[in-house]
């Protein structure tokens, strides 16, 4: 779980906010993926994390790259910095 304030100088939003990231490990066991009926999902993949770092990407992402790579028994990681939540 990562969970940052974004102060309304950086926000594009001009208002000070905070944004909660929930990350959760899995394992694909089988099945083909789908884009999600009449949802904002236009395409699935999944992608090895070593080929994640090179993808253009949110970069709460890095959030999520540091959990699945250090795995730390508390569930959290030291602060990521991740300069906008938009685009890497």
């Amino acid at each position: 779980m990562d969970s940052r304030v974004i102060p309304a100088a950086e926000a594009w939003s001009g208002a000070e906010h905070q944004n909660v990231g929930i990350f959760y490990q899995v394992r694909i066991t089988g099945g083909t993926l789908r884009p999600e009926v009449n949802g904002s999902v236009a395409e699935s993949v999944w992608t090895p994390i070593p080929e994640v770092a090179r993808l253009c990407r949110s970069s709460l992402v890095d959030v999520g790259l540091a959990l699945a790579q250090t795995l730390p028994a508390t569930g959290h990681v030291p602060y990521v910095p991740v300069g906008g939540l938009i685009q890497h």
